[in-house]
C-alpha cells in the first residue's frame, strides 16, 4: 500500500477513470473530484468493471472547475495531481470564449491550488488538438511535441481551448509555480475499453461503424489505447525526465477510416456485419455536407496528413503502447459487451 495520495480531477471522465485504475493497481490512494456526489456510485461501478474494487483507497470530493470551492479540500495532503477535467460548454455555444475562458480558468485554478498545497507534480491531460491543427498542408509531419496548433488557423473552438489552456499552464509554472512541477500528456484519438456510457468522442467512430455508418471518407488519424494513455500519465507523474515536458500519446502511424473499418471486419466476425468499407469520395462528402452537420465537420479533414510520433515517450520514459488495431478491437468489444451498440 502506497500512502501517497494522487488527485485525479473529473472522475466521471473516460481517461480519468483509466488513470484511477492505473494508480489503484500500483497501490496509490486516489482522490477524485466530481461535480456531484450523486455520481460516486456510478464511478465506483465503472472502476470495478475495470478490475479494481477500490473501497477506502478511492475517495470523492465535490469541486467544480468554475468555482474555487472545494479545491483546497481536494488537494489537502496530495503528492501528485492528474488534471484532465475540462469544462465543456452546454447548449448552443455561439462564442469561442465559451470554450476558451473556462478551460484556461480551470487549469489555472487547479495549478494555483496545487502549488498552495505543496503538490510535487501536476500531470496535465492536454490533447493532440494542442499540437496538430491549424497548420498548412505542407507543414512538416509527423507532428511532435515541439509543435503547437496555430490558433489563428482553421481550428475548432475546443482545439483552440486545449491549445490556449495548455500554454497558460506552462506560463503559470514559469512565472508563479514556485517549484511546482508540470508534465503534459497529449493523446491522439483515444480508443480502448469503455467502462460505461460516458466515453470518449473518438470511440463514437467505432460505435457509428458498428451500427452501419455511411462509409469511409478520406480521413486519417492516429489512435491510442486509453490504458496506455493512463500508463503514460503515471510515467509522466513519476519519471524524473518528465518534469517540464510534454508527451504525445500515440500508437503507430495514422490510419485511414477505411483501415479502421477493415480492422473491425477482419476481427469481429458477425458483430461487424454492418460495418461499411465503401469509400466515400471527397466530392460525395462535400455534397453531403450541405445538409449534414457531421459531414460538414469532416470536410476540413479530407486528405490531411494527421501523422504524429510518440518516439519521445517511448525513448525517454520507456512507454510501451499497444497497437492501434488492438485498441480499436478492444473499443468495439467493450461497446458490444455493454450493450451500447444497436446493430440488430
Amino acid at each position: 500500500m502506497n500512502n501517497e495520495i494522487v488527485l485525479v480531477t473529473g472522475g466521471t471522465g473516460f481517461i480519468a477513470q483509466h488513470c484511477i485504475l492505473a494508480l489503484l493497481k500500483r497501490g496509490y490512494r486516489v482522490r477524485t473530484t466530481v461535480r456531484s456526489l450523486d455520481r460516486e456510485a456510478e464511478v465506483r461501478q465503472q472502476v470495478s468493471r475495470g478490475g479494481v474494487e477500490a473501497k477506502e483507497n478511492l475517495e470523492f470530493v465535490v469541486a467544480d472547475l468554475m468555482s474555487n470551492a472545494g479545491w483546497d479540500q481536494a488537494l489537502a495532503g496530495c503528492r501528485y495531481v492528474m488534471h484532465g477535467a475540462s469544462p465543456t460548454p452546454s447548449g448552443d455555444q455561439v462564442k469561442e470564449s465559451d470554450w476558451v475562458v473556462p478551460a484556461i480558468d480551470g487549469n489555472l485554478r487547479v495549478l494555483r491550488a496545487a502549488r498552495n498545497a505543496g503538490v510535487k507534480r501536476v500531470v496535465l491531460t492536454s490533447a493532440f488538438g494542442a499540437i496538430g491543427v491549424g497548420h498548412p498542408v505542407d507543414y512538416p509531419r509527423p507532428f511532435n511535441e515541439n509543435d503547437w496548433s496555430d490558433v489563428n488557423g482553421d481550428i475548432w473552438p475546443y482545439q483552440k481551448s486545449k491549445t490556449l489552456s495548455e500554454r497558460a499552464a506552462w506560463s503559470f509554472i514559469e512565472k508563479e509555480g514556485n517549484g511546482l512541477e508540470l508534465s503534459a500528456v497529449n493523446p491522439v484519438a483515444v480508443m480502448g475499453p469503455v467502462l460505461g456510457a460516458d466515453y470518449s468522442h473518438s470511440t463514437r467512430i467505432i460505435k457509428n461503424m458498428l451500427e452501419g455508418g455511411l462509409g469511409c471518407p478520406d480521413i486519417n488519424s492516429c489512435y491510442v489505447d486509453v490504458r496506455d494513455v493512463a500508463d503514460l500519465h503515471v510515467l509522466a507523474m513519476t519519471h524524473p525526465a518528465a518534469n517540464g515536458e510534454r508527451f504525445l500519446a500515440s500508437a503507430g502511424k495514422s490510419m485511414t477510416l477505411l483501415q479502421v473499418a477493415q480492422t473491425l471486419s477482419e476481427h469481429l466476425g458477425d458483430d461487424a456485419r454492418k460495418v461499411s468499407t465503401e469509400i466515400l469520395t471527397d466530392e460525395m462528402v462535400r455534397a453531403a455536407a450541405h445538409n449534414n452537420p457531421v459531414m460538414q465537420g469532416m470536410v476540413k479533414l479530407l486528405g490531411v496528413d494527421m501523422n504524429a510520433t510518440s518516439v519521445k515517450a517511448i525513448s525517454q520514459l520507456g512507454w510501451k503502447p499497444r497497437s492501434p488495431q488492438e485498441a480499436i478491437i478492444a473499443t468495439a468489444n467493450s461497446l458490444i459487451a455493454l450493450g451500447l451498440v444497436n446493430n440488430k
